[in-house]
């Protein structure tokens, strides 16, 4: 498996859980502006990394996230999920 394309991944991951548990506080603390700032530098950033991992492997979902390059590249594998780490 590719080194790059599994750091990738891992990357994204990463910045995911970040996101997620940034929403979370955010929920509970919404005028709070380092953590708000923190979350759209952690979207930025996750946004940029999926765009390269779809530029590079193909999309990371399907219906309707990713538009699709010709031909159809979702049936190629491995599926992200698929990746060992």
């Amino acid at each position: 498996m590719d080194a790059r394309r599994l750091q990738l991944l891992h990357d994204i991951m990463a910045l995911e859980f970040v996101a997620v548990e940034l929403t979370l506080y955010l929920d509970t603390h919404p005028t709070e502006q380092e953590p708000l700032n923190d979350y759209n530098m952690v979207t930025d950033r996750l946004n940029q990394l999926k765009a390269q991992y779809e530029r590079m492997y193909g999309p990371l979902v399907s219906y309707g996230f990713s538009p699709s390059e010709y031909p159809w590249r979702w049936i190629e594998g491995p599926w992200p999920w698929e990746m060992q780490f």
